[in-house]
């Protein structure tokens, strides 16, 4: 590794650029953490039933799977900085039709403009995260790639705050008495009327800010003349490259672990504020917990990239998925607050996990990178797969999460055992890729 160490994770002739699309990885953070609280907000205000709510989510990954694929073919046909440009303009797009949406009252409307607003995302995070690798050294390219994303946790947090005090704090129709009962189910058809106009136009606001911003970002990114690595840019038969990607266990083995992966972490990060209830914590006190999730995510990350300049990816990769694995443990087994300090925790263990698959997945790929980035990022479905067998196990006994006990334990903290299977696997993956590809 000392070697590795002369080379710069980014080199002087690239930092605009590089600084450009690190910028990137916190917008789409915004988005992401921002859009996870709506789903609450649109379920008080149109009145929806829970499955109605959750079409929210679906439209959100539905966005990125549909759309991976063909920001790789785009990609490939023309260049990285114009992949960027589109995911931009439909980024863009999807977040200002939030104004239309709130006129029209439409929860379809508004769905179409969250479809819209995530193929952005796809292609942004299709795109933005080989090309980042492709700014520099392949020795250096998971270092460059893990300090890009440390600025997505910074765009979550700013995303959950704006949703908590912006927006959900602000909705009249989340508004209750004294004795704790909901004024707006007692309400007159037109004073709901008037209500869900004003707390539509609160949730359409920062939407509209959030696309102008983007727009910002699109002017900039044409302007600058952005880096073009011919090597990974040439164009390749979509069938040839794709054969060649499943033909090697070290990236076929990675798609697996980043799906596993982000189910881990999307079930952490959903289910803290179930849990948070068992221990009779109020729900706007476990916000807090959340917050609290996304900060140490961000300690994990600063403190993972630093710890690669020593320790080879694929084992620092291991030693934290079995980090994370002991704190789940401490989640579903330790007594009181112990169990939820436990599960914050685990967010350290998990932050370096997606960029660190991501690199040591497309490591040696070169042109089939555009190709190997978009199943990487198709892999995020296991975000909504996994979370639903989750909360399959939750209902095992009833709605509560009490109901019934696994082991001595409820099935709420119970149910985190599928967490723990989920960083096992990944853990497994980091050995593998220390013990046969690194060190060969």
């Amino acid at each position: 590794m000392a070697e590795n160490n002369k080379i710069p994770v980014v080199s002087k002739a690239v930092l605009i650029p590089f600084i450009l699309i690190t910028s990137l990885f916190a917008l789409w953070g915004l988005a992401n953490d921002m859009t996870n609280p709506m789903v609450r907000g649109f379920q008080k205000v149109l009145e929806l039933s829970n499955t109605q709510a959750s079409l929210v989510q679906l439209a959100f990954y539905g966005g990125y799977f549909t759309m991976a694929i063909p920001a790789a073919l785009f990609v490939n046909k023309f260049s990285y900085k114009k992949g960027v440009l589109l995911g931009l303009a439909l980024y863009a797009t999807g977040a200002l039709l939030f104004y239309p949406a709130a006129a029209n009252e439409s929860y379809g409307f508004f769905l179409a403009a969250l479809y819209i607003l995530t193929f952005g995302l796809a292609f942004l995070e299709t795109t933005s995260n080989p090309y980042i690798l492709s700014m520099g050294a392949e020795e250096t390219a998971t270092q460059r790639l893990n300090f890009a994303q440390m600025f997505n946790p910074m765009g979550s947090i700013l995303g959950l705050l704006i949703a908590q005090n912006f927006v959900l704090g602000a909705l009249q129709s989340d508004d209750t008495t004294a004795d704790g009962i909901p004024i707006y189910d007692s309400l007159s058809e037109m004073a709901k009327g008037a209500i869900r106009t004003s707390d539509l136009e609160i949730i359409r606001n920062p939407y509209v800010i959030l696309g102008l911003v983007v727009l910002l970002f699109f002017v900039l990114i044409t302007l600058v003349k952005m880096p073009q690595n011919k090597h990974q840019e040439a164009t390749v038969n979509f069938l040839d490259s794709v054969k060649r990607l499943w033909s090697k266990p070290k990236f076929a083995f990675g798609v697996v672990a980043q799906a596993f992966y982000v189910g881990a972490q999307i079930m952490c990060w959903t289910y803290v504020y179930q849990y948070a209830e068992t221990l009779s914590i109020d729900a706007k006190s476990a916000v807090y917990y959340g917050l609290a999730g996304y900060i140490v995510f961000l300690v994990g990350r600063t403190l993972g990239t630093a710890l690669m300049t020593k320790i080879p990816a694929g084992k620092l990769l291991m030693l934290f998925g079995f980090g994370g694995m002991l704190t789940l443990l401490g989640a579903i087994f330790l007594p009181g607050m112990l169990g939820i300090y436990s599960l914050i925790a685990t967010s350290l263990f998990m932050s370096i996990m997606f960029p660190t698959i991501y690199g040591i997945a497309l490591e040696g790929q070169g042109e089939d990178a555009k190709f190997g980035a978009a199943f990487l990022v198709m892999a995020i479905v296991g975000g909504a797969l996994l979370p639903y067998l989750q909360g399959y196990m939750l209902d095992f006994g009833g709605v509560g999460y009490q109901d019934v006990d696994f082991l001595g334990v409820s099935e709420m903290r119970f149910s985190f055992v599928l967490s723990l299977i989920c960083l096992l696997v990944v853990a497994l993956y980091g050995k593998k890729v220390y013990q046969v590809y690194q060190k060969k």
